[in-house]
């Protein structure tokens, strides 16, 4: 009897079961949608033959407009007019504020965690405005491909942090898209670039959009590439480019402080339109309305755009240095340099790049189309139509993830440019005697204190059975998906009683934020070092004269005579005077003196419990229950 053929579920099928899926490249000023058709990753067109869709919304009170559309209606129509959006996902109204210097919005209430702005349509959110684009692109996607998508792979920056994340596949799940997984865009530009059928070595993926800047070195390996170490700007791109023309402009044409939102929208457009041209020309003519009935005429050259451009050129530069760093590599260990996003058509830009890392960039493929490319053969291989399994990605974390310990510590569980997915575990303890429920603070950032660094979540595992402190066994787990999502469960080992949480901040960290981080991380270290090593001194010396003061209340009458008592107090007045100061060798000398004349006290509690213990008892009878 012939013997039957069964497949690895997910990965045979006939022709006609062809899956459906798509690669979006949701981009801060123009979005893509990508397909596999014959093996061919392309990306797809509207009806006009345009690939690029404007990022841009337009909420009219009867109607909403998306692309270009919305875009043509943006100098008129500011306040109803959302651009680059992407760049509010995960933030809140003070952090959007801080960062975009050009909003003509009105945000709702700014003291709202989730802003939302005010339009003709109605009250919108960033992920709101989000979904109208993602369905827009579903729409195209599933109007070429003859019917609904069986799910999509989506991009973001290798720099999104956890709520950024979550804030995407919030905008998915309301443009009605099943995500397959969240795929930072430079490993999906990686992908598109098949750097995974390359010999062995080590690439860099410099990706530079209209909103966001990421660094990521890549390993290539026997099919598996890993992402070393990433860094970068969630708030540097293109549009900053174009705010330093404007406000050039602005210098140059004299032109009012106190000018209409429709006459900035008109001079970031102008802007754009001149870096754009300065690509390809040494030097644009501008014919700028001034806002007042009077023009402005006069030009801009490639080297006036330089010099204006030179300083946030640079500031992408430290985060290369940066992943190089954490990578344990130099500029010379880097095999290839691939270049994304449009904005990296900055001659400028690949100069100094190439200067960099000593090597001439890759930019064989549209900038603007590689990641929606990489997506959409990632989309491919994980609805099951592609058979490769010799390729494996593995991105990373870019934050260290962590817990509050006693005394306001940070004890990092996964440590950033952790591989994921990965699942990390670690036991604590109890502070207290009988205490029957913990708190679990989970914190993100690089500093010693948590204070310095973000809160995530907050929860409780209740139901410890009392015992003495130090006695119970708390294991914490955090486990971050492929997406980089993360879920933290803590369970009593002994009992098993268990409690989780899915960590969905409502807001993200800024780009000032998440460079504060780093860079005090470093240039803080030794007084962190310091901070840390008090807080375990007086978390310690807390610890021992609250358990010091049971004992003397305990036994201290029955066991010590009147000098022995009195040279115990006197140190322990002693450990409370220094205990509060920041001298954190004066608490650990002040700690050993009291360890000393306790030492005594110790060892009689130690042998009455014993005495008690063989009270009424032969040792005969220890010896058969021994030998039994």
């Amino acid at each position: 009897m012939a013997l039957l053929q069964i497949s690895e579920p997910g990965k045979t099928r006939a022709p006609h079961q062809l899956r459906r899926a798509a690669g979006i490249d949701l981009g801060t000023t123009n979005s893509l949608v990508a397909t596999v058709k014959d093996s061919v990753a392309i990306t797809l067109a509207n009806d006009d033959g345009e690939h690029l869709l404007p990022s841009v919304v337009q909420y009219k009170e009867d109607a909403v407009l998306v692309g270009t559309a919305a875009r043509n209606a943006a100098v008129d129509d500011a306040k109803n007019t959302i651009v680059s959006v992407k760049r509010m996902m995960g933030r809140d109204t003070q952090d959007i504020k801080s960062n975009d210097r050009y909003l003509p919005y009105a945000f709702v209430n700014a003291e709202d965690i989730v802003p939302r702005i005010r339009t003709a349509g109605g009250d919108v959110s960033a992920v709101e405005v989000s979904a109208e684009i993602l369905k827009l692109l579903a729409r195209r996607a599933q109007q070429q491909l003859d019917g609904g998508l069986d799910g999509v792979v989506i991009t973001v920056p290798a720099y999104f942090d956890d709520a950024q994340r979550q804030a995407t596949r919030d905008a998915a799940s309301i443009a009605g898209l099943n995500v397959l997984r969240l795929l930072n865009e430079p490993t999906a530009a990686a992908v598109a670039y098949g750097l995974d059928k390359a010999n062995e070595g080590i690439f860099a993926i410099y990706d530079l959009g209209g909103g966001t800047f990421d660094i990521s070195i890549l390993q290539f390996s026997k099919g598996v590439f890993e992402v070393m170490s990433t860094a970068g700007d969630s708030a540097l791109g293109g549009d900053d480019f174009d705010y330093l023309i404007a406000e050039w402009i602005v210098a140059q044409a004299e032109i009012s402080d106190d000018r209409e939102h429709s006459v900035q929208r008109h001079l970031v457009r102008e802007a754009r339109a001149a870096k754009e041209a300065l690509s390809d020309a040494q030097e644009v003519e501008l014919d700028i309305e001034r806002g007042d009935g009077s023009r402005w005429q006069g030009s801009l050259t490639r080297e006036q755009f330089n010099v204006l451009i030179k300083p946030l050129v640079r500031k992408t530069l430290l985060p290369c240095q940066r992943a190089l760093r954490d990578a344990g590599l130099a500029e010379s260990d880097i095999q290839e340099v691939v270049m994304v996003g449009g904005s990296t058509r900055v001659p400028y830009v690949r100069e100094k790049v190439g200067e960099f890392f000593a090597a001439e960039p890759h930019v064989d493929i549209d900038p603007d189309r590689v990641v929606a490319i990489g997506a959409a053969i990632q989309a491919d291989i994980l609805v099951g139509n592609e058979q490769q399994d010799d390729m494996l990605l593995l991105d990373v974390i870019p934050l260290s993830l962590a817990i509050e310990t006693m005394g306001g510590l940070v004890e990092k569980i996964v440590p950033r440019n952790t591989t994921i997915p990965a699942a990390k575990a670690q036991d604590f303890t109890t502070y207290k005697d009988g205490q029957t429920a913990l708190s679990i603070h989970v914190v993100q950032g690089e500093r010693e204190l948590v204070n310095d660094c973000r809160s995530l979540a907050r929860f409780e595992l209740r139901g410890i059975p009392p015992m003495a402190a130090g006695a119970a066994r708390i294991r914490v787990t955090f486990q971050v998906d492929a997406d980089g999502l993360l879920n933290v469960s803590a369970s009593e080992t002994t009992t098993g009683v268990e409690s989780t949480i899915s960590i969905k901040p409502s807001y993200g960290l800024t780009d000032v934020e998440i460079e504060r981080m780093l860079k005090e991380s470093i240039a803080c270290a030794e007084d962190d070092v310091s901070a840390r090593r008090l807080r375990e001194q007086q978390v310690e010396a807390a610890r021992s004269l609250e358990a010091i003061q049971a004992a003397l209340v305990a036994d201290g009458e029955e066991l010590l005579n009147v000098n022995e008592c009195e040279s115990i107090w006197h140190e322990i007045h002693a450990l409370q005077e220094v205990e509060k100061g920041s001298d954190y060798l004066a608490i650990k000398n002040a700690m050993e003196a009291l360890d000393k004349v306790t030492n005594e006290f110790a060892a009689r509690r130690m042998n009455a419990g014993i005495q008690q213990a063989l009270a009424g008892h032969k040792l005969e009878e220890f010896a058969e229950k021994k030998n039994d």
